[in-house]
């Protein structure tokens, strides 16, 4: 039967109805074949029950049962469809067989003797031929002819460890007996353990590299976003210079033209006035210049020459521009001066804002005067110690708080209101700082801080401690904190005004933001400490 499927055609497979291989065939009794669904289905959209393919008319319904000769000659047919499909989707790097004409199909056995590789097909002869039948077998091997000692004709099928050389049975015996020889299937393993290995590694690196690559990405696009928010902050800076340029020029032509104005409106003041003597004097010329017969009878009437102004040390004095274009040019140097100060400073505000974090004070540390808000973002003295565990990580003497949030890499900023405060503390703290008796605010004692002290005495507290110049008196303090640049930062908000900076700092332990509302002085001093939300449009 298999014979027997070899020699049909799919076409004799095919179903005249749907035009796809039988299933479940069945056959009519004009002795047609048909899908059992499809001849089904054809009689019950039809009136009477006639044979597609001949047309004859049968008076009752035909019982239909599956053919299961056709049925296994089909599934046979199908086997061998699939089976070819199969060998013909050789991949890269598969053996061919050497004796497909057309369409080279993968080899199933290479053949030691012929020195051949064979599918499935053409391989037949080598298992139902007794003379071929005697002929060696082995896995499908490229380039055959390599394979095979070129000293004894046989399978190099050995490895010999010592001159990293293919080696036959033959060899071994004669030229590498005292030498360490093994299969070459062994050796092939153990290269492919290599190679797997060594793909892992390869592999690996590539991860590597493709994380670096997304990191060097990340790199330039971080970059890129400071660059345009440094080239917006340049734009912004650079064209309010250019409009303080400009006002200052036209501010000096201004000035320029209305000295020239003056001049030319007292010159023209002059000129009226010389022009109507003139004037007059013309007149007076003519009384003067009469006939002599009337002359006589004129003479009694003659009017003295009327009063006239003394001309000879009016001058019109043209102004000095001299030094005017210096004057305008060192006023607007000090304009820009102030207006570029003030604009850096509002970007490097805006600049440090961007790293704002949450923080809320931690009751554990709180001095027992102190009290805390709910949210635990506002503290002020109270007057009255109460009574609370006396823990390690609280301040026993000195009226001070720490954050719960601790720092010990990166960037991070917070701003706190000092409203209405005559005095306070403000700035962070490294977590092994003292907290029990006398607490010394330096950064020697762990402590980066400034201070108001008799609502007008700013200083930093560093060694010595440093006084501060302020322009007003700060109502809301930033304080920015860069660890691995040791740079500590106090703004005063409102007017984006750099406080004092602690720089060159050595961070090494955790720290956190530290508060100290001071005490209450009578209740001047009983307004709060806010740490607030950073508003960046400020």
């Amino acid at each position: 039967m298999s014979a027997a499927s070899c020699l049909l055609s799919e076409d004799q497979f095919l179903c005249s109805i749907c035009l796809d291989v039988f299933t479940n065939p069945v056959g009519t009794p004009c002795g047609h074949n048909f899908c059992k669904k499809c001849i089904s289905e054809y009689w019950d959209t039809n009136a009477t029950c006639q044979c597609p393919n001949c047309k004859k008319v049968f008076d009752t319904r035909p019982e239909l049962q599956v053919n299961i000769f056709i049925s296994e000659m089909v599934d046979q047919f199908k086997q061998k469809v699939s089976l070819r499909s199969e060998q013909r989707s050789a991949e890269p790097g598969d053996v061919l067989c050497d004796i497909c004409s057309e369409a080279k199909v993968k080899a199933l056995k290479s053949c030691l003797v012929c020195l051949m590789s064979y599918c499935e097909t053409h391989l037949n002869p080598h298992l139902t031929t007794s003379r071929l039948r005697r002929h060696q077998l082995i896995d499908p091997v490229e380039n055959l002819e390599d394979r095979m000692c070129e000293k004894h004709d046989k399978l190099l099928e050995l490895f010999c460890k010592n001159d990293q050389m293919l080696l036959c049975v033959l060899c071994t015996f004669l030229h590498h007996k005292s030498h360490d020889v093994i299969p070459l299937k062994a050796e092939c393993e153990r290269k492919k353990d290599e190679l797997w290995k060594t793909e892992a590694e390869i592999q690996e690196m590539i991860q590597k590299r493709q994380l670096k690559i997304q990191e060097i990405k990340q790199s330039v696009e971080l970059s890129q976003k400071n660059a345009d928010k440094e080239k917006s902050a340049g734009v912004q800076i650079f064209t309010a210079l250019m409009e303080s340029v400009q006002r200052g020029l036209k501010e000096l032509l201004e000035t320029i033209e209305e000295k020239q104005k003056m001049t030319e409106d007292q010159a023209e003041g002059f000129i009226t006035e010389l022009e109507r003597e003139i004037s007059v004097l013309q007149k007076r010329s003519s009384e003067v210049e009469q006939p002599e017969d009337h002359l006589l009878q004129g003479v009694q009437s003659l009017r003295p020459a009327p009063p006239t102004k003394v001309w000879t040390e009016v001058r019109v004095h043209p102004p000095s521009y001299e030094g005017s274009v210096v004057r305008a040019v060192r006023q607007l140097e000090e304009v820009i001066r102030k207006d570029m100060k003030k604009k850096v400073s509002e970007a490097e505000l805006k600049r440090v804002q961007q790293y704002a974090v949450d923080v809320t004070l931690d009751p554990d540390t709180a001095n027992p005067k102190l009290i805390l808000s709910d949210d635990g973002k506002q503290v002020h003295h109270g007057d009255v110690r109460k009574k609370l565990p006396e823990n390690p990580e609280r301040y026993s003497s000195c009226v001070s708080v720490l954050s719960k949030q601790g720092f010990s890499a990166g960037r991070f900023y917070y701003e706190v209101q000092v409203k209405g405060k005559t005095e306070w503390t403000l700035g962070v703290a490294r977590e092994s700082v003292n907290r029990k008796g006398q607490v010394i605010l330096s950064p020697q004692g762990g402590y980066w801080t400034i201070w108001l002290r008799n609502e007008t005495e700013y200083k930093a507290l560093s060694g010595c401690p440093v006084r501060l110049s302020v322009r007003s008196q700060p109502e809301k303090v930033g304080v920015f904190v860069d660890y691995e640049e040791g740079l500590v930062s106090f703004y005063d908000v409102h007017v984006a005004d750099l406080l004092h900076s602690f720089t060159g700092c050595s961070f090494t332990h955790k720290i956190f933001p530290f508060f100290n509302p001071c005490l209450n002085d009578g209740g001047k001093n009983s307004a709060p400490l806010i740490i607030c939300p950073v508003n960046h449009s400020e």
